[in-house]
């Protein structure tokens, strides 16, 4: 686990390590200050706001859930069956944290119904991290933030 330190010496949000972890392995500690319920910097553009994402990978360090995202576009498609195209968005991805009583609602093909449902931190971490990372381009996510610019909702879309 690495974590960077800012130019005041206070530790950054962790980073998660570039060896593989199994997706039911919690990763270490991390070394961000306690208390510290903020994301790295930068992430406050969102505060208060719902935006469309894409999610490289997630993680869980010192009990606390963490996403990679960037913007993305969605795009409606109704033939055959209704679903949504995701539109890959470029540059580059930027950590958040969720907050701890965040909503996690999937669908299809992380979730098991064509419908949003309700899912642990934990479960949405394990699914995601098990599919591979080419798929994850492919997927999208409504991301609702909070003032602090922390995830408090997030759902994925149906895709077929």
């Amino acid at each position: 686990m690495t974590a960077s330190a800012s130019a005041s010496g206070q530790a950054a949000v962790p980073t998660p390590p570039t060896a593989t972890v199994p997706a039911t392995t919690t990763r270490p500690t991390a070394t961000t200050a306690p208390g510290d319920d903020t994301a790295s910097a930068g992430t406050t553009r969102w505060a208060g706001t719902k935006q469309f994402m894409q999610i490289r990978e997630s993680w869980i360090s010192g009990g606390r859930t963490y996403l990679s995202v960037r913007t993305a576009r969605k795009v409606a498609v109704t033939d055959p069956h209704e679903a949504w195209l995701i539109v890959p968005g470029e540059g580059p991805y930027t950590t958040v944290l969720m907050a701890t009583d965040a909503r996690v609602l999937l669908s299809v093909p992380l979730g098991d119904n064509s419908h949003p449902y309700p899912y642990s931190q934990t479960e949405f971490v394990n699914r995601l991290m098990a599919e591979p990372s080419s798929s994850r381009s492919g997927l999208g996510y409504d991301l609702s933030f909070d003032g602090k610019g922390r995830v408090t909702r997030l759902q994925s879309l149906y895709t077929s």
